[in-house]
């Protein structure tokens, strides 16, 4: 439907415009410290001047918000948060919100011809000034306000301007909702190096299973070497290999050979210059040394395990850094250190078979919701999680997709009810004849999760560790797995410009609807209710909050056909948020 037909009303058509009088004053939902009772005043938000806009700044307004579980850990750390630096959240408090659709109001005298009222907006939350991680809805004041102003920070940002455009026909809750999507987008898009960083620092340090006949390969392209290479107890042709090289391609070779295994690293890292690494290459190492070389594994760091050598037992493997950190892990059998650095695959098998553990959250909805709707997808979909009822939401939900294709995917969910965690994998197993799966995508915060579903990926298989397990989160890993099976995982942590713009434009076309994530909506007086219930996990999916309608309470979609049902008549199928249900709200609730 047009846009012109969805706002055809006069009220409507102006608030669409952005035009009107804006109001003295209007309401925000400040956070003054840890946990939630420091969340607004008295448990409402709190009325205060609507901001003016100066000549380098536009003055917008908030139309909806998604909430979001990085929210509720703002409240649960208040200024030990990271991206907070020790703010003084009492005398400047924090306002969330980074799920954003906005509206242009008015504009600085600066900036007209560039921006005009009534022009409508998504926010690409990460934002960086001069170096510096601003964050909406963290630094910086997010959607959890009516008003705000945006100044060069996010206009003439770091990676230019953090605002991107919708168009008319967009949906509110649609275009705000396209931001979680777009974390679950970049994690099938993300780039890791295919060999070592130029001029970067390489670590090769030889293990107890080492033996003499490794030689180098082509690790890095022509032209591109290392700025520093340190050799650990390394020698025969690798060694001599190294100096060649080091000779040819200009970079500079340091030369370790300490008994003590314990110093060996104290020295490797004082000789990098940089107090870590960039590249590790660990030469028939054993879990023990690969656990000392993770923890002097700079960000983006690329750890190579070579030759079968010592490899017996499992290793502690910091999953939290290999979502947070991009590290990432590859191997081989081989004895040429090059033969490891094949690109790291991120997209889902075409035609292959996947498993989304821990499902049945938004974010996990988002992968499954996405696999179903690819065009070239898993002919295998497998969705679990704990709880049975929190799980069959996805075959509601998403039953449309699931018939649209019947004939090409096995959709299945499982629960391990009273199964004995073998038992459950087992039967996981079965689902793709035995021979594992291609994909294996962990949306559940858990290491034993982690370490559980290794065994179960096929040879070559991948792993996504999307949750956001906390740095210093230890798995045990048969690293033997990524030597011989060729085993890989992946991560990622939030999403940037780039992203946010394909995600964008999948959600303009039609090939993915953020509108299927809403699970309930309500106006902005229930934010801390809302919140509340995305801690506990009460809404099957998104929480929206319309900021210009206060006084609505937080209802779930299926319990409007009480409490507005002219709205509930314009839901789709299985309850799902349409932008025809959007407009009658806001028809309906709009001062």
């Amino acid at each position: 439907m047009s846009d012109e037909i969805l706002y055809a009303d006069p009220k409507l058509a102006a608030y669409r415009r952005g035009t009107g009088m804006v109001p003295a004053k209007h309401w925000v939902w400040p956070l003054y410290g840890k946990g939630f009772e420091n969340l607004g005043v008295d448990d409402r938000p709190v009325e205060v001047d609507t901001p003016q806009c100066g000549p380098d700044q536009l003055l917008v307004r908030h139309d909806a918000v998604g909430l979001c579980f990085s929210d509720t850990k703002i409240i649960k750390a208040g200024k030990e948060h990271p991206r907070l630096g020790g703010r003084d959240m009492r005398r400047d408090p924090v306002v969330m919100g980074h799920e954003v659709a906005l509206t242009v109001i008015q504009v600085g005298d600066n900036l007209k011809g560039q921006f005009e009222s009534g022009q409508r907006y998504i926010v690409q939350a990460d934002i960086y000034y001069k170096g510096v991680g601003l964050a909406y809805g963290y630094a910086l004041q997010g959607g959890l306000s009516q008003y705000n102003v945006v100044g060069r920070e996010v206009l003439d940002g770091d990676e230019g301007c953090y605002l991107l455009p919708i168009t008319p026909q967009t949906g509110y809750a649609q275009a705000a909702l396209t931001e979680p999507w777009a974390c679950v987008v970049r994690s099938y898009d993300v780039v890791y190096r295919s060999g070592w960083m130029p001029q970067g620092v390489v670590l090769i340090v030889a293990g107890p299973g080492a033996t003499d006949d490794y030689t180098v390969g082509a690790p890095y392209a022509g032209g591109q070497p290392p700025a520093r290479v340190i050799s650990v107890g390394v020698g025969g042709v690798l060694l001599d290999e190294l100096r060649a090289r080091a000779v040819g391609d200009g970079y500079t070779l340091i030369e370790l050979d300490p008994d003590d295994d314990s110093m060996s690293m104290v020295e490797a890292v004082s000789a990098s210059g940089q107090g870590g690494f960039d590249d590790i290459v660990l030469l028939g190492a054993d879990p023990a040394l690969y656990e000392d070389a993770e923890r002097v594994a700079n960000k983006g760091c690329m750890l190579n395990l070579v030759g079968s050598g010592a490899w017996l037992g499992t290793a502690q493997v910091d999953v939290g850094r290999l979502h947070y950190d991009n590290l990432a892990l590859v191997g081989t059998d081989a004895t040429t250190i090059a033969s490891a650095y094949e690109p790291i695959r991120t997209e889902l098998v075409s035609d292959g078979t996947a498993a989304f553990l821990g499902a049945a959250g938004p974010m996990g909805q988002m992968h499954v919701q996405r696999a179903l709707q690819a065009a070239t997808g898993p002919r295998v979909i497998v969705a679990t999680d704990l709880v049975a009822e929190r799980l069959a939401v996805l075959e509601t939900k998403y039953a449309q997709l699931i018939e649209d294709k019947r004939d090409t995917v096995e959709f299945a969910c499982r629960v391990p009810g009273d199964q004995s965690f073998k038992e459950f994998n087992d039967g996981l197993l079965a689902l793709t004849d035995g021979a594992g799966f291609d994909d294996i995508v962990v949306l559940a915060p858990s290491a034993g999760v982690v370490a559980g579903a290794v065994g179960m990926l096929a040879d070559g298989g991948v792993m996504n560790i999307f949750a956001g397990l906390p740095r210093g989160t230890r798995a045990p890993i048969d690293l033997g797995m990524v030597i011989a099976r060729g085993i890989r995982f992946t991560g990622t942590s939030g999403s940037a410009i780039r992203d946010l713009s394909v995600m964008l434009t999948a959600a303009e076309r039609g090939t993915l609807d953020p509108n299927l994530s809403v699970a309930a909506v309500s106006g902005l007086n229930d934010v801390k209710k809302g919140l509340d219930g995305v801690v506990h996990q009460r809404y099957p999916g998104k929480v929206v909050i319309y900021t210009q309608v206060l006084n609505f309470p937080l209802t779930p979609l299926a319990d409007l056909e009480s409490v507005l049902p002219t709205v509930y008549a314009k839901l789709g199928p299985n309850h799902s948020w349409t932008n025809e249900a959007e407009a009658e709200f806001l028809k309906e609730l709009l001062p």
